[in-house]
């Protein structure tokens, strides 16, 4: 007997995007539809919540319709509804898991309610239909830098996160300090080709007691510093070559402390996610270390890298068939751990 399809409506909408995304039996994307708010949020050199949770109001509707209209299903067959709860920005959390919520009960489906990080590592599954745990995956993201051991699906133990700046978060304030706006990410990357990434020294830190840990506040002011001395001497600065020196950097640290991760813990297959997954140079440096360590390097399609629903409906198939299930008190939890049950 042929087992049954499972088809997932899944909802993200922790941040500035509004997705939503048809996902089947938990590796293939029949559509995924994102409404983004950069340009918005650009006139504010960032991300401000109150506008993002509104526009979430606004296009959140649309963009289930469109999803379900593109995978060309309806809503009767969807098995069940996930959704990102946390973390994120509760606001914009709250209209996402509101919208499920009703539509959830409205259609008389299972409501699962899936962590945003599980998201992004599940999003590898998506082009890698190979790809099983175990394996440890690197999440870099605007708001998060973890170190992840992805022992089973749905099951993580943390052995790495950062202490201060997640790297995302650094690249946008570096990118506001040398002039090249919001979102800093992909802006950083670009210019980084025209510069000299070894024409400053910037310091790579490492956090006494934890190996694996990140730590980017003492590389931001250090870029800082830099940039008053200059200025303060009279001296020119190369924006490129500082961009392109704090972005390897940044990368040495995610790139060293992740293969000694793979080392100490005999692991073959490595991943990234997360925003900043996305970055060429940072895919580039692992590509070259994994070769070198004959380990299978695993990464997402820039279109999954950045928040998504597909991601979201990944991880909601395999809690789905775990037996997770959420009631309607289903809330926004802005700070929720990887792991952590409400």
């Amino acid at each position: 007997m042929e087992k049954e399809d499972i088809y997932i409506l899944a909802v993200e909408s922790s941040c500035d995007e509004t997705a939503a995304s048809v996902v089947r039996n938990g590796r293939e994307v029949l559509s995924n539809v994102i409404y983004s708010q950069i340009d918005l949020h650009t006139l504010y050199g960032g991300v401000v919540p109150e506008i993002a949770s509104r526009k979430h109001i606004e296009k959140v509707n649309q963009v289930i319709e469109k999803a379900l209209s593109d995978a060309g299903i309806t809503l009767k067959e969807v098995t069940a509804v996930a959704v990102t709860y946390g973390p994120g920005l509760v606001g914009a959390l709250l209209v996402g898991v509101s919208a499920a919520k009703a539509i959830a009960f409205a259609a008389d489906k299972p409501l699962v309610g899936v962590h945003h990080i599980e998201g992004h590592i599940s999003a590898n599954y998506i082009e890698n239909k190979e790809l099983e745990p175990p394996f440890i995956c690197l999440v870099v993201s605007g708001g998060h830098s973890h170190l992840v051991v992805v022992k089973d699906y749905g099951e993580y133990e943390i052995i790495g996160r950062t202490r201060d700046d997640a790297a995302g978060e650094a690249f946008d304030k570096i990118a506001r300090a040398i002039g090249l706006g919001y979102p800093g990410g992909p802006k950083i990357d670009k210019v980084s080709k025209e510069g000299n990434p070894d024409a400053i020294r910037f310091p790579r830190a490492k956090v006494d007691g934890s190996t694996y840990d990140f730590s980017f506040s003492g590389l931001k002011s250090a870029v800082l510093n830099y940039l008053n001395s200059c200025e303060m001497k009279g001296i020119a600065v190369n924006q490129a070559d500082v961009a392109a020196s704090f972005q390897k950097a940044v990368i040495d640290v995610l790139v060293g402390h992740s293969m000694d991760a793979v080392s100490q813990y005999h692991f073959k297959k490595f991943a990234i996610a997360g925003g900043v997954a996305s970055n060429t140079s940072l895919r580039a440096a692992f590509e070259k270390a994994c070769r070198e360590k004959g380990l299978e390097f695993y990464h997402p399609s820039p279109v999954y890298c950045t928040d998504n629903a597909a991601m979201i409906g990944v991880a909601g198939y395999y809690e789905y068939c775990k037996g997770t299930r959420h009631g309607w008190d289903l809330n926004a939890v802005p700070n929720l751990k990887l792991g952590e049950r409400i």
